[in-house]
């Protein structure tokens, strides 16, 4: 009977600490975060991307009990930043706000990353571009503005908003491919940003400059500058009066600047899913659309799995866009 009673307490004893073994698991599981988190923003302070990630940073501390830091790691148009994401341990610890860079950066030759050296968590912004002209211009409407265009002989028209082969340059190869133009029938002068680019459109140094409408909100509401229509295929509800380009002309094209939440590859999945959780919370809270209404900032939201959909889309155009402007260098 000693012996019996005797083994029974051993697999009690036994069976009680693979019990407590699970729960020790779990607990630890469940105590992610434990520490603080690091978000890395791979553009510099005072930008748009910049206030984006500290909004959804400060948020984002509120539903995970944990101190979310924002570090900006910037240089090599984007590069740095990236390329910090992805070297980060895959513990959750480190996480980063990819943009619209990273589906263009390897098409340039200037890095190996892609869409696909991420573990995505959510989208949760997107701009897309309108077509400023100035508020004195003869065209009244996008479709007086593309004739214009069709009728002029290449490069005569020009356009501005960002570096050659930024985002602004591309959307407008973009539309000029979907009209069956090539891709200088309007020639693009390169600007250090959306900003002294409308300050030169209002100035008539430029014919055109497609930018996200928040970009030329200022110069528009000083009467300086009208937008046209955007590449989205939904009106932005901030600029209801804008149409979109299928609506003012007939032409399905849509492109524009995103911002997203990412890990570095490989990610676990429990963790995955407490930062998707949160960062849905996030995006659904008051505090982040007041914050992004103000600033005329598109707000646009997508899982995990519907942000590498996303970002795969937008890879493959903007490879076809870089090559016909000649700028892929792979």
């Amino acid at each position: 009977m000693k012996d019996v009673s005797r083994r029974s307490f051993v697999a009690s004893a036994v069976a009680g600490a693979g019990v407590m073994a699970g729960i020790g698991q779990a607990s630890a599981q469940a105590a992610y975060p434990s520490r603080p988190i690091t978000m890395i923003c791979p553009w510099g302070a005072g930008g748009g991307t910049d206030a984006t990630v500290r909004i959804v940073s400060s948020l984002l501390e509120k539903e995970l009990g944990q101190p979310v830091n924002v570090v900006n790691r910037t240089g090599g148009s984007g590069v740095v930043g990236h390329a910090a994401i992805a070297a980060a341990p895959p513990d959750g610890y480190t996480l980063g706000m990819l943009t619209v860079e990273i589906s263009m950066m390897h098409w340039q030759g200037l890095t190996e990353l892609t869409p696909k050296s991420y573990s995505p968590l959510a989208l949760v912004n997107e701009d897309p571009p309108g077509i400023q002209v100035r508020a004195d211009s003869p065209y009244k409407t996008v479709k007086d503005l593309a004739d214009a265009i069709k009728a002029s002989p290449p490069g005569k028209m020009k356009a501005s908003g960002t570096g050659q082969g930024g985002i602004w340059h591309l959307a407008l190869v973009g539309w000029m491919q979907s009209m069956g133009l090539p891709a200088n029938q309007v020639a693009w002068v390169p600007s250090n940003g959306a900003a002294p680019a409308m300050q030169d459109l209002a100035a008539g140094g430029v014919d055109i400059v497609p930018c996200s409408v928040p970009e030329a909100r200022s110069i528009i509401e000083a009467g300086r500058a009208r937008s046209l229509a955007i590449m989205a295929p939904e009106r932005n509800p901030q600029f209801p009066n804008v149409p979109t380009l299928k609506e003012a002309m007939g032409v399905d094209y849509a492109t524009g600047a995103w911002r997203g939440i990412a890990g570095p590859k490989n990610l676990p999945a429990d963790v995955q899913a407490k930062l998707g959780a949160a960062l849905k919370k996030v995006f659904d809270s008051a505090g982040y659309k007041e914050f992004m209404t103000n600033r005329g900032f598109g707000m646009t939201w997508a899982d995990a799995a519907g942000f590498a959909t996303f970002m795969d889309a937008g890879d493959a155009k903007m490879g076809i866009a870089m090559k016909a402007a000649g700028l892929a260098k792979v």
